[in-house]
């Protein structure tokens, strides 16, 4: 079985941190969607993430975040990962 255990952080912070935190969540791996909400906790944005997207193909998805810390002092992030499985201990099978 291949089942993954997807749990969620929340991190509060100022908008003009907002873009530095999600680049470190990025970077430490496994996440699987970033939401964004304000002081109410109205989602304001929701980027879902797949592997290999990175980098250029982000660009759009960094202005909208500028956009929105501008507007905001301070965010809510919610930072959706992915922690693989744990295999089973695999039998030995040789007699032994």
């Amino acid at each position: 079985m291949n089942e993954q255990k997807v749990f969620k952080e929340e991190f509060e912070v100022t908008g003009d941190a907002v873009i530095g935190k999600i680049k470190e969540v990025i970077h430490e791996g496994n996440v699987r969607r970033i939401t964004i909400k304000n002081e109410e906790g109205k989602t304001l944005i929701e980027i879902p993430l797949t592997l290999g997207v990175v980098g250029a193909l982000l660009l759009p998805v960094w202005a909208a975040i500028g956009a929105i810390a501008a507007l905001a002092a301070n965010l809510t992030l919610v930072i959706e990962k992915v922690e693989p499985a744990s295999e089973p201990p695999q039998s030995d099978t040789n007699g032994e």
